[in-house]
């Protein structure tokens, strides 16, 4: 069943029997805070920054918030990154940006296509675009920490070529981004599992007609719709842009949309508790201490991925007693490395890259003085970060990207996967 929503960000929802789908704004969770008497700021942090609005009593605090995640998009479009520099570099610009977008407290439009036609200042990029400088390298849809998995910097690209740029074949990006909420048990058994997906759209591509999306075929939405053969992609519930057409999406998995130059969010989904694939590392600590102060911790790190696949920046943060005085350590690779924190009181331990199939060990010797069974209990939990590109944990795929109609030059078309971790704690017995 699909249905429509009021008000938002438009989208549809294809509801599952699986726990409801909420609605995050398109950034991270906005803040709602009372100024004084009868006046409000709201605000949504991205990148570092902070993007604050006031509102009055009788102002809908949802669409300030909408407001501020749509600002925060159309300055990416225009700008191609966002940073404390590029809003420096760019100020004339998104002051433009802002006149055209608000007048007198009352939102006109947000829509790429009508402000491009007002818009004159040009966007002064921080660094020179370049498609062979892979240094900047990250999927737009992934706020993952030094990605390297695009083929290209559409991360950091704006949308509007510019002027006396020679116009190059455009191009579209469709990044299909999972983000892991793991939790497990120091038995190893995992007590909470969430994947929250997410299909992004960034165009480049001036005047498309129409654009043809097809999903896996085996694509289910909740328990009630599993078919009994093949492999089945089942997630519990999903939602959709609204200019997403969904009338090809019951009977052949296939969304249809119009796209603008700029960004869009497609589709979002969400699967609990119930992953068709394992997960993507398992850790293994054993951990010894004797009377004088000494704590040893072994960790052995498992890669339970396929053997082609491969994760890249592996962190995992370890916090220790606070009364830890130093580390020393055993690292099984010399491309690992691993710090003691005095500050945090934690350790930081840093892989490069795994190969799917393969382990990697770590022996830390801590000297904590006065050591007991409280201080003991200061010891964990793990808290891991990876990435792993060109994967998905739910299984779902994109079988093709194609236009619609008279085109008269088709674009690039790139579509790029990549998994995440957006919290992945891991349990320890001090024992």
């Amino acid at each position: 069943m699909v249905e429509k929503r009021a008000g938002g960000r438009g989208l549809c929802r294809a509801r599952g029997s699986g726990s409801p789908l909420t609605d995050p704004p398109l950034l991270l969770l906005p803040s709602l805070q009372q100024a004084r008497q009868g006046l409000h700021f709201a605000h949504v942090r991205h990148a570092g920054l902070y993007f604050v609005v006031t509102v009055l009593p009788n102002a809908s605090p949802f669409a300030a918030v909408e407001f501020l995640n749509r600002l925060v998009t159309l300055l990416r479009d225009y700008c191609g990154s966002l940073s404390e520099k590029t809003v420096s570099l760019n100020f004339a610009l998104i002051y433009e940006l802002l006149d055209e977008l608000l007048d007198y407290g009352y939102i006109q439009t947000t829509a790429p296509d009508v402000l491009k036609n007002f818009i004159q200042m040009e966007p002064v990029l921080s660094q020179p675009f370049s498609l062979l400088d892979l240094s900047t390298v990250g999927l737009f849809g992934a706020d993952t920490q030094q990605s390297k998995v695009a083929p290209s910097c559409a991360a950091a690209r704006p949308v509007l070529s510019l002027r006396g740029e020679q116009s190059s074949r455009p191009e579209v990006f469709l990044d299909v981004v999972e983000r892991l909420t793991v939790i497990i048990a120091a038995n190893g058994t995992p007590m909470k599992t969430d994947i929250q997906g997410e299909i992004h759209l960034k165009s480049f591509f001036p005047g498309c007609s129409e654009m043809r999306v097809g999903l896996t075929e085996e694509f289910c939405v909740g328990k009630t719709e599993l078919r009994g053969y093949g492999t089945t992609v089942r997630v519990d519930e999903c939602s959709f842009h609204s200019s997403v057409k969904l009338d090809e999406f019951e009977r052949s998995r296939i969304l249809r949309v119009n796209p603008s130059q700029g960004e869009l969010t497609l589709m979002q989904y969400q699967l609990a508790d119930d992953t068709p694939a394992a997960l993507p590392f398992h850790l293994f600590p054993t951990i010894n201490h004797d009377p004088s102060g000494r704590v040893q911790i072994y960790l052995k790190l498992r890669c339970d991925l396929s053997p082609k696949s491969h994760a890249v920046n592996i962190h995992l943060h370890l916090p220790v007693p606070k009364a830890t005085l130093s580390l020393s350590q055993e690292l099984s690779s010399p491309e690992q490395s691993a710090t003691f924190q005095p500050s945090k009181k934690s350790i930081e331990w840093v892989i490069p890259r795994v190969q799917g199939g393969s382990q990697l060990s770590a022996l830390f010797k801590l000297e904590v003085p006065g050591l007991s069974r409280a201080r003991l209990l200061e010891l964990g939990p793990a808290n891991l970060s990876f990435e792993v590109p060109a994967h998905t944990s739910s299984g779902l795929q994109i079988r093709f990207l194609r236009f619609v109609g008279p085109q008269p030059s088709l674009p690039h078309r790139w579509v790029r996967y990549v998994t995440h971790s957006d919290s992945y704690v891991i349990r320890l017995s001090a024992g």
